[in-house]
C-alpha cells in the first residue's frame, strides 16, 4: 500500500477528466450549489450559536417574554435582531435535504458517467481479454473487474463527494468559530504567563493528540478493507461460477467440492474480517471515549470563569458550543478515519485497475499483427504463437487459406489449435508475424458459445443486433437448425446458457452463422458436443446454405474431415513449437 499522497493524487486522476468532461458545466454547477448549501448550514449553526447564548440567558434571568420570542417569532438584540428558533430550523431543513439531495444526484451523474468510461478502456482494443490472459494470480488490483466497474466505482463516488464536502464544510466551521472562540475564552494565566484565547489553543492541543493516537491505532484498517473487499469479490464470484454451472457440478456430484471451495474462500473473508474488527475495536475505544470527553471537556475548563463570574450561563453554553465546532473541526480526521481507510482502499484499487487497462491498451499493438490484404486469401506470414509465459506454440509459419478451399484443422489437444485461431481472428497477443485477411465479413465459432443475458431472439441475432434481423429470417433460422420447437419462446429473458444443453447452445451458434452469412466461417470444435449424425447434418446445412463461404474448422472426428477439401495436422511434440502439416483430406 503507497502513501496517502499517493491515494490522493490517484483520486485526482480519477476525478479531474469528469470536471472537464462534456458534462462538465452541470458538474461545477451542482457542485458549487452543494458548497453554497454547505456553507449555508454553517452559517446557520454560527447563528445557532448566538441562538443558543440568548436563549440560556432568558433561561437564567427568568425572561418569560424573551423565551416565547426567541422559540417561536424573534427578538430584538443590540445590532439587530435574532430570529425564533422555529424559523432557524424550518429553512436550516430545507438547506439540509437539498444538500443531501443534489450531492446524489451528482454521485449519480459522476458514476454514470465513470462507469461508462471504464467500461470504454476495458473493452476498447480487447484490453478486457489480455487482462484475464495476464493478471490471475498476479496481483491484488486486476482480480474481480465486475466489483471494478459496479461495487468500487460506486464507493468512490459517493464516499468522494461526502468526504471532501465534508472535510470543507470542517474548514471552514474552524475558521467561522475560530474568532467567537478566541473571543469568548478570554486570558488566562499559567506560571505568571498569560495565555490569550486559552480555549482555542486546549481545543488544538486536545485535537492534535487525538489526532496522533487515532492515525497510530487505525493505520492498518486502510489495507485491511483493501483487502476485505477483494475476497468479498472472490467469494461473490465464486458462487455467481456455481451457480452458472450447476448442471454440470451436479451429474459430478461436485457438491462436496463446491461446499470446501466456497467455505475456504468464506473463510478468508471470515479471518481478515476478524482482523477488522480487532482493529476497529481499538480505534473505536480512542474515538468514541474522546468524543465523549469532549462534550463535557469545554464545560470544565470554561467554569471557572463562570464560578467567578466571568460568564453567564448563556456565554458558557456558547464557548462550549463553539469549542465543539473548533474541535470537531480539528478532529475532523479523528471521526472520519474509519471511512478514510475503506476509501483509500476503493482508490487503490480503482486506480490499479485503471493503470492494469491502460497498460493493456498499449501493448496492443504487440502480438501477431492483423492487415488487410490485398487479395481474397487469408495467409499466415512468419507467425509465431507463444503463451503468456513466453513458451512458443508454433514458430515461424507461412500458410495460405485460399478463398472457396474449406480446410479442417486437427491434432492432440493442446498443441495450440485453438490459439491459431484466435490469431487469425486478432485477439491473441503473444507471439508476432503478421495475419492478413481480407477485409470482408468473418465469424468464429468456438466450441462453447457465448448465450448473452436476455431474450432468445437476441441470444440467436448476436452479435448482431435485435432490430436489424427480421422476425422471420430468425424463426427460420431456428427451424433449420432444430431448434423450432423454441420457436415460441423468442422473446422470453432467461438465462438461456442454463436452460439451453451443451448440443442446443451450438445449435444456436450455427443460426447465427446462417443469419450473419459471412465470407469466412471459422469453427472451432463448434458442433462436439453433438452426435456425429447430427453433426454430419448441421454440416450439410452449412454447406448447402452458404454455398459462397468459406468454412475452416478445428475437428477431431473423421466424419468433419469429410465435409473439407483440405486438411492440416497440428504437429507440437512436447514443450516445443509445433507446425502445420499437410494431411490427406478424408474421402
Amino acid at each position: 500500500m503507497r502513501n496517502f499522497g499517493g491515494i490522493l493524487r490517484d483520486a485526482w486522476r480519477l476525478t479531474w477528466p469528469y470536471l472537464r468532461s462534456d458534462e462538465r458545466w452541470s458538474a461545477w454547477g451542482l457542485l458549487v450549489t452543494i458548497i453554497g448549501l454547505n456553507l449555508s448550514l454553517t452559517g446557520f449553526n454560527v447563528l445557532l450559536n448566538f441562538w443558543n447564548r440568548d436563549f440560556y440567558n432568558a433561561l437564567q434571568t427568568k425572561d418569560w417574554r424573551a423565551f416565547l420570542e426567541l422559540l417561536f417569532t424573534w427578538r430584538s438584540v443590540p445590532g439587530g435582531f435574532m430570529p425564533g428558533f422555529v424559523s432557524i430550523v424550518a429553512i436550516y431543513i430545507v438547506l439540509a435535504v437539498y444538500r443531501t439531495y443534489l450531492r446524489q444526484w451528482l454521485q449519480i451523474r459522476w458514476r454514470r458517467w465513470l462507469t461508462s468510461r471504464f467500461l470504454d478502456e476495458w473493452l476498447a482494443d480487447r484490453a478486457y481479454y489480455r487482462i484475464s490472459l495476464t493478471s490471475a494470480g498476479t496481483g491484488t488490483g486486476t482480480d474481480n473487474p465486475d466489483q471494478r466497474v459496479s461495487d468500487d466505482v460506486f464507493n468512490f463516488t459517493g464516499d468522494s463527494l461526502v468526504l471532501s464536502l465534508d472535510l470543507l464544510s470542517n474548514v471552514v466551521t474552524l475558521f467561522s468559530f475560530l474568532g467567537i472562540l478566541w473571543s469568548l475564552s478570554g486570558p488566562m494565566r499559567i506560571f505568571g504567563v498569560s495565555i490569550p484565547g486559552y480555549m482555542f489553543w486546549v481545543a488544538v492541543g486536545y485535537s492534535v493528540v487525538g489526532t496522533w493516537f487515532t492515525h497510530l491505532i487505525g493505520r492498518p484498517l486502510i489495507r485491511l478493507n483493501f483487502m476485505q473487499q477483494r475476497f468479498e469479490a472472490n467469494f461473490r464470484f465464486a458462487l455467481v461460477r456455481l451457480r452458472e454451472n450447476v448442471e454440470g457440478i451436479a451429474l459430478y456430484g461436485g457438491e462436496r467440492e463446491e461446499r470446501s471451495n466456497l467455505l475456504t474462500r468464506f473463510g478468508d473473508v471470515v479471518g481478515n474480517w476478524w482482523q477488522i474488527m480487532r482493529r476497529t475495536k481499538m480505534l473505536n475505544s480512542l474515538v468514541f471515549g474522546y468524543s465523549q470527553v469532549a462534550n463535557i471537556f469545554p464545560i470544565a475548563v470554561a467554569s471557572p470563569r463562570f464560578f467567578a463570574g466571568e460568564l453567564t450561563l448563556g456565554g458558557l453554553t456558547q464557548v462550549g458550543d463553539a469549542f465543539g465546532q473548533v474541535q470537531g473541526a480539528l478532529s475532523w480526521f479523528v471521526t472520519a478515519y474509519s471511512s478514510l481507510a475503506s476509501w483509500s482502499a476503493t482508490v487503490e484499487r480503482l486506480a490499479t485497475f485503471d493503470r492494469t487497462v491502460q497498460a493493456a491498451r498499449a501493448a496492443a499493438g504487440e502480438g501477431v499483427a492483423v492487415q488487410a490484404a490485398p487479395r481474397p486469401e487469408i495467409a499466415l506470414e512468419d507467425v509465431t504463437l507463444a503463451v503468456p509465459d513466453g513458451r512458443a506454440l508454433m514458430a515461424h509459419e507461412s500458410l495460405v487459406f485460399p478463398p472457396g478451399q474449406s480446410v479442417v484443422v486437427s491434432g492432440r489437444s493442446g498443441t495450440g489449435k485453438s490459439t491459431l485461431f484466435r490469431a487469425i481472428a486478432g485477439i491473441w497477443p503473444f507471439g508476432s508475424g503478421v495475419v492478413r485477411r481480407p477485409e470482408v465479413p468473418t465469424l468464429f465459432l468456438p466450441q462453447r458459445p457465448y448465450i448473452p443475458l436476455g431474450t432468445l431472439r437476441h441470444a440467436v441475432t448476436y452479435p448482431l443486433p435485435t432490430q436489424a434481423v427480421e422476425d422471420a429470417a430468425v424463426r427460420e433460422a431456428l427451424s433449420a437448425v432444430g431448434l423450432g420447437a423454441l420457436i415460441a419462446r423468442l422473446d422470453q429473458e432467461e438465462n438461456w446458457a442454463l436452460h439451453l444443453s451443451g448440443g442446443e447452445q451450438q445449435r444456436l451458434a450455427v443460426a447465427r452463422a446462417l443469419l450473419v452469412r459471412p465470407d469466412w466461417l471459422f469453427l472451432d470444435e463448434a458442433t462436439a458436443s453433438l452426435d456425429p449424425e447430427a453433426e454430419a447434418e448441421l454440416y450439410r446445412l452449412i454447406r448447402r446454405r452458404l454455398p459462397a463461404t468459406t468454412i475452416v474448422s478445428i475437428a477431431h472426428r473423421q466424419s468433419v474431415a469429410a465435409f473439407h477439401d483440405r486438411r492440416l495436422v497440428f504437429e507440437r511434440p512436447h514443450d516445443a513449437a509445433g507446425r502445420l502439416v499437410q494431411a490427406e483430406a478424408a474421402e
